[in-house]
């Protein structure tokens, strides 16, 4: 498990290029039950960056959980899990594929590629906080053992 809770909030990287997804993801998580430090990473490139502390992100935080959106400029979200699940330093951090797409095809690519879930993203507002909200309480409720940073 995580130190998250009381000692800290949980931390959660969001890969995703479309700036409505981010706020809306935003505002899911403020109306939910966890205090949740969400970082942002506009494509790939950004969130590989991010998570080697390279460059201006040196010194972030480890996160607790990607969300990682599939179609994105530069490096999409397979290229960015294969990165990952090849990387021993962060293969253990659960990926959650949060994207518009129901293809079967990037469902189970997405697995092949060791997501730990994939969710397709509602278009209603109140449909998407739910779906963040259950992604939130899944991982973070206690129910879940994460692996310590």
């Amino acid at each position: 498990m995580t130190e998250q809770g009381p000692t800290r909030p949980v931390r959660i990287l969001l890969v995703d290029d479309n700036r409505a997804d981010v706020r809306l993801t935003q505002e899911a998580l403020r109306e939910g039950s966890l205090t949740a430090e969400l970082h942002v990473a506009r494509d790939g490139e950004e969130a590989l960056q991010f998570l080697r502390r390279q460059e201006a992100f040196a010194g972030r935080p480890r996160p607790d959980l990607i969300l990682l959106d599939l179609n994105m400029p530069r490096m999409d979200g397979r290229e960015v899990l294969t990165e990952l699940k090849d990387d021993p330093d962060l293969r253990r951090i659960p990926v959650v594929v949060l994207t518009t797409s129901t293809a079967r095809a990037d469902i189970e690519s997405s697995y092949d590629l060791h997501a730990n879930c994939y969710v397709a993203k509602p278009l209603d507002f109140d449909q998407f906080a739910r779906a963040v909200r259950a992604i939130e309480d899944f991982w973070f409720s206690g129910l879940v053992k994460l692996p310590t940073g």
